[in-house]
């Protein structure tokens, strides 16, 4: 239903209007004079605003000024018994829809209203269209695989899917967690309505809270709006928490109360908001272990792992490499507007013998390499990277008793010297990799961005 404010200091016309729209079916909040108006206005959203210009202390074009600041799809219908040019020429420049003077007829305010309405109906089908879209293109992006372990994964979905449980999705960085969690949506009754998503590892406390519940404008330095955050944003829908396991100790309360009560505050306001949003979270921590060493609450961890799928690693599912080759060899060549080549069954087979630490992630990124590498109609080993292509130098890094380790020579060694510099050449290695780029050096090596950015900081790595 839509909702609609109405501002006069006129009484009679405020309750005539408010007779009169009620009966056209719309919500309608009535406001005195401009302080009420404002006070409702930094709470509640509306599509229509209709206000008088001449009002004491606050006008009309003080609240014009304000909603376009702070909600700017709200659509500000002006009325005044004052017409002139000038203020009508001030109405408009400020960024009202339309300007009506008094005296008016009931049709004349009934149609500037569904006109207003109806650009309103079509801002909300270009972001469903948008969205519809958006979904295509990521269904293009499906699991693929018909390994054992990838069809337990998908019964899964099938089964949680028709459900409004929470689902918590383990596995390293890289696996395709959001590919499942947007599997389950597009799978759900909540297919047709927004899917959001957010990493929680890669935001401040103050700019993830802000990011979840929205803010009200002044709430702190840089709120010069109104904004709604993605729980309002994904209602009727689906949000899809990834590394939940980062949140902080105070955002975990808030998420609590939001699965507890479905409602949320904005930050640096007081109304309640209700939501209707299924929570699906993510996570490559152990969260069992965080809740037992006081990092993650408990009550938090029983409402978020109502159903727990896991996504195996690339390693335990080597069966899918073939299909996932030939699935990201098409797509990238698309991408790139050239004819998709052959690979040479040589290149194939050092492929699965890989570990791939990166997962899906470092598979589609080595593809990615191979195609802008190699002119050729057939992808051969010579091309492939050299941990890839030397078996010798790719060891499956998880196996450590396979490792050689240096000799420890009578006089001792100094381990923590030793580990400090292997971890700092694999964070140089990530960000060769991937081409400097932190965010993905991050993932290959299966930590949270907040992490990854503190070890950059440790080892003095710019």
């Amino acid at each position: 239903m839509p909702r609609i404010m109405v501002v006069d200091d006129e009484k009679n016309l405020l309750e005539f209007m408010e007779i009169m729209l009620e009966q056209e079916g719309f919500n309608v909040t009535t406001c005195q004079n401009g302080e009420k108006a404002l006070k409702i206005l930094k709470e509640e959203l509306f599509d229509i605003v209709i206000t008088d210009i001449k009002m004491p202390r606050i006008s009309g074009i003080d609240i014009l000024k304000y909603i376009k600041n702070t909600s700017p799809d709200t659509d500000v219908i002006m009325i005044t018994a004052y017409a002139s040019h000038e203020t009508a020429v001030e109405a408009m420049k400020a960024g009202a829809y339309d300007y009506i003077s008094k005296p008016f007829n009931n049709e004349q305010i009934k149609l500037v209203i569904r006109k207003a309405l109806e650009k309103h109906t079509l801002k909300k089908e270009n972001v469903r269209l948008r969205r519809r879209f958006e979904r295509e293109e990521s269904s293009r992006n499906k699991i693929i695989g018909n390994s054992k372990e990838i069809k337990n994964v998908l019964e899964l979905i099938k089964k949680v899917s028709k459900t409004n449980s929470t689902v918590l999705i383990y596995g390293e960085s890289g696996t395709g967690k959001e590919l499942v969690a947007r599997a389950i949506h597009e799978n759900s009754q909540r297919a047709n309505q927004p899917f959001e998503s957010i990493n929680c590892g890669a935001l401040t406390e103050t700019l993830l809270e802000s990011e979840l519940f929205g803010h009200e404008k002044g709430a702190f330095t840089d709120a010069i709006r109104t904004q709604q955050g993605l729980f309002e944003i994904a209602d009727g829908g689906t949000l899809f928490l990834d590394e939940i396991g980062e949140t902080s100790q105070s955002t975990q309360v808030k998420l609590l109360r939001v699965l507890q009560e479905m409602e949320i505050k904005r930050v640096g306001g007081n109304k309640r908001i209700k939501v209707d949003v299924r929570i699906v979270s993510a996570t490559n921590k152990d969260l069992k272990k965080l809740v037992q060493e006081g990092k993650f609450r408990e009550d938090l961890f029983y409402r978020v792992n109502v159903f727990p799928i896991t996504v195996p690693p690339l390693r335990k599912r080597l069966d899918d490499i073939p299909d996932l080759v030939e699935y990201f060899i098409k797509k990238c060549s698309k991408e790139n507007g050239r004819k998709a080549p052959n690979l040479h069954p040589d290149t194939l087979s050092l492929m699965k013998q890989y570990s791939w630490p990166g997962n899906i992630r470092e598979l589609e990124n080595v593809i990615e390499r191979l195609l802008i590498l190699c002119p050729d109609n057939e992808i051969t080993p010579n091309y492939l990277p050299e941990e890839i292509k030397n078996p010798n130098l790719s060891k499956n890094i998880y196996e450590v008793s396979e490792l050689q380790l240096p000799e420890i020579n009578p006089q001792g060694i100094n381990l923590e010297e030793i580990m400090m510099n292997i971890e700092k050449r694999y964070l140089l290695k990530a960000l060769e990799n991937t081409g400097g780029k932190k965010t993905k050096a991050a993932e290959l090596l299966n930590l949270s961005f907040r992490s990854f950015r503190y070890l950059l900081n440790k080892y003095n790595i710019n």
